[in-house]
């Protein structure tokens, strides 16, 4: 992660009142992104995907304990086949055809993937020059640009995200899809027909 990235993401923190100034300095370990801070981020985000893949499993646990559901909601353990040995073999193949990829693609050549502008040295009092605003952050940067409090900004654009956390909550139906709704059906229909 470059100062720039770090510095940009964690001043975010500073919108909070009274302790935001406090709380970035803490999560920086100074009064500025310096070696620690990146090392506190490196640790962090490799360790992520090891919580991840601890998650997975349990979800996979309990997903295994329970059964999936299906799109009509109905009970579906008539139609089960054992996991062990069809499902068993079909998983260890893939993934160690993907470890088999995976490990070529680190020992063989490992800057295959990388970018040239990874090697620039850091400066943290300017952004790199081959930073340029994505697409896919276009929602943040006119959140937190139409705003002019800064933070109204930053819970405008933290709303905005867990906004989505608030769909699931939304369908109560018994059916779990949209296939035999009616709309579903005219839309099916129309195209199927035509």
């Amino acid at each position: 992660m470059s100062f720039w990235g770090a510095t940009v993401i964690t001043n975010l923190l500073s919108a909070i009142p009274y302790i935001g100034n406090s709380l970035v300095a803490w999560i920086w370990g100074g009064f500025s992104v310096d070696s620690a801070t990146l090392t506190r981020f490196f640790a962090f985000h490799f360790l992520l995907p090891f919580i991840i893949s601890a998650m997975m499993l349990l979800h996979l646990l309990f997903l295994h304990e329970t059964g999936s559901n299906n799109p009509l909601g109905l009970n579906s353990n008539t139609d089960k086949i054992q996991f062990h040995p069809y499902f068993t073999y079909k998983d260890f193949l893939g993934a160690t055809l993907m470890i088999i990829l995976l490990l070529q693609l680190t020992l063989f050549t490992p800057l295959l993937l990388g970018d040239p502008e990874n090697f620039t040295p850091a400066n943290p009092l300017i952004t790199p020059p081959h930073i340029k605003p994505e697409w896919y952050f276009l929602f943040a940067y006119a959140i937190l640009r139409s705003i002019p409090n800064k933070l109204g900004g930053v819970l405008a654009l933290t709303f905005s995200i867990a906004a989505l956390l608030l769909l699931p909550l939304t369908h109560t139906a018994t059916q779990r899809s949209i296939t035999f709704r009616p709309a579903a059906q005219l839309l099916f229909w129309g195209l199927a027909a035509d």
